[in-house]
């Protein structure tokens, strides 16, 4: 019994601070963004925006190789079971509108393996400013 509770929470413990923090800062102003539907356009974009997202601090090399797992445009998700749910996230945290000029990035950080489970995948936001150009509005692991 006492061993369940000790496990129960641990489990609220960890969980709670990550979903606590997880919304964006703030939300991109939708009439900035372009819509974009050139897929070659966001991977070329991925080249420079992954490393400025995560290759930072001390960890940074681990981040220096990874793979792109999805790339498609939030609306494309649909229907597709392991992105959908960030699709969902992201009309929540900014709204429906920002969402469909949105980009879903789920990359795969190999250098991870076998030491980090939760650090082997990232999932970003993205979207194209008239103004700035391509940005992450926001990074969820």
């Amino acid at each position: 019994m006492i061993k369940r509770q000790i496990l129960i929470f641990a489990v609220v413990a960890l969980l709670v601070p990550l979903t606590a923090n997880a919304q964006p800062e703030t939300c991109p102003n939708s009439q900035e963004l372009e819509e974009v539907q050139d897929h070659e356009e966001f991977l070329r974009a991925l080249q420079t925006v992954v490393p400025e997202t995560y290759q930072k601090g001390e960890l940074a090399e681990m981040y220096t190789d990874w793979r792109v797992i999805t790339a498609l445009p939030f609306p494309k998700t649909v229907g597709r079971e392991q992105d959908e749910i960030y699709y969902e996230m992201a009309k929540n945290f900014c709204g429906k509108e920002v969402a469909e000029k949105s980009w879903l990035a789920r990359l795969y950080f190999p250098k991870w393996e076998g030491t980090s489970v939760s650090a082997l995948e990232g999932q970003i936001f993205v979207a194209k400013s008239q103004q700035q150009g391509w940005f992450v509005w926001f990074q969820y692991h």
